[in-house]
């Protein structure tokens, strides 16, 4: 029998991406509270089709002037429900809450006090008629409601959001109302076939348990949670998957009442469920002022933020676009830690303090209580150097200073500017009943953080994934921009997936941090920078996947994402490339079945891969 939590424990809240898209800052020695401040009132604001949204609105206090609306939209709750009930912190940030605006948060369609049915990713509806609904009309209905009703409003609105309400913060541009001035989409989701549940069409297993969260339904607006996360029996998350074996398996934890995971299984491909579901492609002429901000460490929404602002870039030319990428996790840039690291790498102080400081509230103050032209004093790109550990400003992002350079994966282990002759390959044997880790240190949690720089030598010492890396660097060598993996390979099946690893080698007397495992020591540490996963059905198009012909040469092309990271004198640049991750990403049967959700025991083969020495890893170096 399945057996299932009755409710959320607080433990499973604080580990899922629920909680982070609402946290919001704590200061330690801060004493400022929204209570003493501010008054609170719940309303349920009427949609065009007559559907209520349950708002709750923090209005400040002293009502002898007026006030910009900032607004977070969220399928996570508003919490806590009760007019007598406050959040210690409201707001984007603790100095904006200090500095006074009438802060909204609202349930979104079909989540927790809302009426209406939930649609996950709801598709946009480029021209509405009658009574058609999606995010940007809510978003345009709420913001009509409340600068006609709530007192001592300036006429401006800003709308921010992290992860799923990045997601909805984004939308809100869309919505087309004249009185929305200014957005920034934190960690945004662009698209679940490339973010969330998917990269490059690979299944994020990681994630299967956020599943609950998304797909179980409700028929009316509630104050508790009405989903709950099945009971596995162990924290031992590799070993839970693997036992479980091929994903139909776990038909037995999600049944059809299960939305979300039934709208998984049958849409495998890109199709236009997926496709609808994308906001990145509807991103044209935007007219309120935008800042895109993510983390370079987010495992979860790295693909949004960069399409995000790319898209914006470039189909709209009248508004004000802007980018900020930092050291973080997701969502670190809205918690206030005084050292700033990701698992064993520690990248300096008060970066969080600092972007909601001198630059997130900056964003606002200008646009919504400020001159609102486009001399913010901030630049195009605010990007910080993961390697050097410092910020760097840009007027464009990419940065237009860059030079291509292509290494080539050599015998030897090597990775070379220069492509030898004769060809070579090389094979490695990948074995669904051994898949490679993500981490040394996995636990059952819904998508791992500190992997994103976690030490790779454990990996670098399986027979089952290929190392390449340069002779130690004599000076630096600073990536910006995207990182492409023109891959040459082969397989002796008829399907496999394709990792592909950036990694930053330290000098053997590279000092530990506070932060450091104790059974680990930083000297030689393999820090990931950047990796990517491609399902190689999906090699040619997402949308029509098709076979490895066995032991055919084939073209396989992956995009790592962007990267601003130097690597140092005396440190030396690896790549690593391998088929399993697991399970941050399910398991490839190797053999080629129409849909991997349906596949059998059976179907899972051992096989030999290939990859040739005309592979090349394609680096935009940055130049003084």
């Amino acid at each position: 029998m399945i057996r299932f939590f009755l409710v959320l424990s607080m433990l499973l809240i604080i580990s899922c991406k629920e909680q982070i898209s609402q946290e919001t800052p704590s200061e330690a020695v801060d004493t400022y509270v929204a209570k003493e401040h501010y008054t609170k009132k719940e309303i349920s604001i009427a949609m065009r089709d007559g559907i209520k949204l349950h708002t709750t609105i923090y209005s400040p206090k002293d009502t002898s002037k007026k006030y910009p609306i900032i607004m977070s939209r969220t399928p996570y709750s508003c919490r806590p429900y009760g007019e007598d009930k406050f959040r210690e912190k409201i707001g984007p940030n603790t100095t904006m809450m200090k500095d006074g605006y009438i802060v909204v948060y609202q349930d979104v369609r079909g989540r927790w006090n809302s009426e209406g049915v939930y649609d996950n990713m709801r598709a946009f509806i480029p021209n509405k008629s009658g009574n058609q609904v999606d995010e940007a009309s809510d978003t345009y209905d709420t913001i009509e409601w409340l600068v006609n009703n709530v007192d001592n409003n300036n006429g401006n609105v800003g709308v921010w959001g992290i992860s799923y309400p990045g997601f909805y913060s984004t939308y809100s541009t869309l919505s087309g109302h004249p009185a929305l001035k200014a957005v920034s989409p934190q960690a945004p989701i662009g698209d679940f076939f490339f973010d969330d549940f998917h990269h490059n069409g690979a299944y994020l297993l990681s994630y299967w348990r956020a599943t609950a969260v998304f797909g179980y339904m409700k028929d009316q607006p509630t104050k508790e949670a009405w989903y709950s996360f099945p009971d596995l029996g162990t924290q031992d998350q590799y070993q839970f998957f693997l036992d479980a074996g091929p994903l139909s398996n776990l038909d037995k934890y999600y049944d059809q009442s299960n939305v979300f995971w039934t709208q998984l299984k049958e849409h495998p491909n890109y199709d236009e469920f997926w496709k609808s579901r994308g906001i990145i492609q509807h991103l044209k002429d935007i007219k309120p002022a935008t800042m895109t901000v993510g983390g370079w460490f987010d495992a979860e929404d790295l693909y949004g933020p960069l399409e995000t602002y790319a898209n914006i870039e470039e189909n709209s030319t009248a508004n004000y676009n802007t980018i900020v990428m930092g050291p973080w996790s997701h969502g670190d840039w809205a918690r206030n830690k005084k050292r700033q690291a990701i698992g064993n790498v520690y990248f300096g102080d008060d970066i969080s303090k600092f972007f909601q400081e001198e630059i997130e509230t900056k964003f606002f103050h200008h646009f919504l209580k400020g001159k609102a032209d486009g001399n913010t004093g901030l630049p195009e790109a605010y990007v910080f150097d993961t390697g050097s550990k410092d910020w760097k400003t840009f007027d464009s992002w990419p940065p237009k200073n860059t030079v291509e350079s292509n290494y080539f994966l050599q015998p030897n282990q090597t990775l070379s500017i220069k492509r030898g002759e004769p060809l070579t390959k090389v094979d490695f044997v990948s074995d669904p009943k051994k898949p490679v880790p993500y981490s040394e240190d996995i636990k059952m949690v819904f998508t791992p953080r500190k992997y994103m720089t976690d030490d790779q030598r454990f990996a670098a010492r399986r027979p089952d994934v290929l190392v390449f890396e340069t002779e130690v660097l004599d000076e630096p060598i600073t990536l910006a921009g995207d990182i492409m993996a023109a891959l040459d390979v082969a397989t002796t099946g008829s399907a496999a997936d394709w990792v592909v690893k950036l990694i930053d080698v330290y000098p053997p007397d590279h000092p530990d941090y506070e932060e450091t495992q104790e059974y680990l020591k930083m000297g030689n540490y393999h820090q990931m920078v950047r990796s990517e996963a491609m399902r190689g059905r999906f090699r040619n198009s997402f949308e029509k996947p098709e076979p490895f012909i066995p032991n055919q040469k084939t073209s396989v092309n992956i995009k790592l994402q962007d990267v601003l990271h130097t690597f140092k004198k005396g440190h030396k640049i690896q790549i690593q490339v391998q088929s399993t991750w697991f399970p941050y990403i399910d398991i490839n049967p190797q053999t080629y079945v129409n849909n991997i959700f349906k596949a059998k025991e059976d179907d899972f083969k051992r096989q030999t891969h290939t990859v040739y020495s005309s592979s090349t890893i394609k680096m935009n170096i940055l130049k003084n």
